[in-house]
């Protein structure tokens, strides 16, 4: 499985553009994006947990509170922690369980991160999911930014959704199946242009907009 990089990045998005006119057409307005990696681990996973439907400052806030009080960030120091201290930090009742669940299941080796790195896409979204807390959209945000694998791509993100709604001249913003189904023509890049449409949806924004939409922080 070929990872992301600042190259293949570019290379992926310059191949699908040849084939895709709307990807030509996000390039020409946005310009290419910044490749988006963290290091793989529990803190890497705890963190899309954190921006679950979350804007990105105050995600962004909650992580910098968590990352001050617990050093190092690992599943034993986080479980040490109360869920008062827990959700003195910003961590919402259900965050604060869901956490700890990753915690629990890290610690205990029922979720074994390294493991995934040697599974296909699925199989390590499967493993993922089967943790309490984690939907497919932190699976994959996961095995995008912390795995650099190429081909996820986040359909039932709202930003991807308002970008794809913007970028393809849509009267309202397309069904998570909606977008996976146009997303066929990106195979194998759709990782690639999910970047892309990060971008895409934060240059192109109104000034101003009412929506709630945010990226993966």
């Amino acid at each position: 499985m070929r990872e992301l990089t600042e190259q293949s990045l570019i290379a992926g998005l310059d191949e699908t553009a040849r084939r895709c006119p709307a990807v030509a057409r996000a390039l020409a307005e946005a310009g290419y994006p910044e490749l988006r990696r963290r290091e793989p681990g529990f803190a890497a996973l705890l963190r899309a947990i954190v921006g679950q439907q979350l804007s990105v400052a105050s995600a962004g806030a909650i992580w910098g509170r968590l990352e001050d009080a617990v050093r190092p960030l690992t599943p034993e120091a986080l479980a040490a922690l109360d869920d008062a201290t827990l959700r003195a930090l910003g961590l919402s009742g259900p965050k604060t369980r869901y956490a700890r669940a990753l915690a629990e299941g890290c610690a205990s080796g029922a979720l074994d991160l390294d493991r995934l790195e040697g599974l296909p896409d699925e199989d390590a979204i499967a493993a993922l999911v089967a943790v309490k807390g984690i939907g497919r959209w932190t699976a994959e945000v996961y095995l995008l930014f912390a795995l650099g694998r190429r081909d996820v791509l986040p359909a039932g993100d709202l930003a991807l959704l308002t970008a794809a709604q913007r970028l393809f001249g849509l009267p309202e913003r397309p069904a998570p199946g909606g977008l996976l189904e146009r997303a066929e023509i990106w195979r194998p890049w759709r990782g690639a242009v999910a970047h892309l449409l990060w971008r895409y949806f934060s240059e192109t924004r109104p000034a101003r907009r009412s929506g709630g939409e945010s990226l993966p922080v």
